[in-house]
């Protein structure tokens, strides 16, 4: 083999596979892109891919056994934090201990939806070191926080579902009657968002800010929200943003659950089959699929890469 060919050998298995749904899919996704497999079939449930821009690696969270990874292309796959959550005793509340979805901030620190612990932290990554930012609203413990985002005046945005409880609705621990959608000012101050949802899930936000996407997480009513936003933070309006009734199946893996926004407002949504890639207006494009369930996703690289926590592994594809 010579140095071309040995060069030009793709380094990650390719899996998976495109599908258009519209013809303006192939302007964010180029047809011939490989979804590449970046590491065994070895996670429980991966969960909250965040890029850390600073020191160009990944950190996901493998929710179920309560551990923290990071991988990068260079140094591949290591365990970063051990418990990644709940840290106490068994208490025989918690169906699942770990930590969820992660937003990278600016200043290099990580936002955490601990789930297990039941609040919402600041991760230092250089110290290992977590500060929670709130876990009570109307002083009743949160239910498990399950994704973050921030917005660029401070605001954390998070949602708050009973995954992590036994029983999930039914759990004796669950104080509050509601799975909601919050907002934590850089006060400290908790505001609920939005009360009427059955599982909120994914959360992210419009390029400008001024939209809150919610994935509802709910075979029964599998869809997104969009909330307009003031300056505040307050949802002055919602709508249903996508609905993928139509998409669920056997052959289709898969709810509503987190996403990730591009510069130019393209959200790429994880759902039934995949992730699905739809315009600022709603319109489907496309759908990623890695052959599994994909719990959520992020961009990075200037938004030239998506990488995907596709159940038992973690995935990629570039985009144009």
């Amino acid at each position: 083999m010579s140095a071309t060919q040995a060069s030009a050998t793709p380094a990650f298995d390719a899996v998976g596979r495109l599908t258009a749904f519209d013809d303006a899919f192939a302007e964010v996704v180029p047809p011939d892109a490989r979804i590449e497999q970046l590491t065994g079939d070895e996670f429980t449930w991966s969960e909250g891919p965040a890029w850390v821009g600073d020191g160009d690696y990944l950190l996901f969270n493998d929710v179920p056994e309560n551990r923290m990874y990071r991988w990068s292309e260079a140094d591949g796959l290591s365990v970063f934090l051990e418990p990644s959550g709940y840290a106490g005793p068994d208490d025989g509340t918690l169906r699942e201990a770990g930590a969820n979805g992660l937003f990278a901030e600016p200043g290099g620190t990580v936002l955490l939806a601990d789930s297990g612990s039941r609040l919402v932290a600041r991760l230092d990554p250089e110290t290992k070191e977590k500060t929670a930012l709130a876990s009570s609203y109307e002083g009743k413990r949160f239910n498990s926080p399950n994704d973050v985002v921030r917005r660029a005046d401070g605001a954390v945005f998070f949602t708050d579902p009973p995954y992590g409880l036994k029983d999930m609705d039914e759990s004796p621990a669950k104080e509050l009657a509601f799975n909601g959608v919050y907002r934590i000012d850089a006060d400290g101050g908790v505001h609920l968002v939005d009360d009427a949802l059955s599982f909120p899930n994914g959360v992210a936000l419009s390029p400008d800010g001024n939209t809150l996407y919610v994935a509802n997480s709910d075979p029964e009513r599998p869809i997104w929200m969009a909330y307009t936003l003031d300056e505040t933070g307050n949802a002055v309006d919602s709508r249903v943003f996508a609905d993928a009734s139509d998409l669920l199946g056997e052959d289709a893996p898969g709810l509503p659950d987190g996403m990730a926004v591009a510069a130019d407002g393209t959200l790429f949504a994880t759902g039934p089959g995949g992730v699905l890639v739809f315009k600022p207006d709603g319109t489907r494009l496309g759908r990623i699929e890695t052959g599994t369930a994909v719990a959520n996703c992020t961009l990075a690289e200037d938004g030239r890469v998506l990488y995907m926590t596709s159940h038992g592994f973690l995935a990629r594809v570039r985009l144009r």
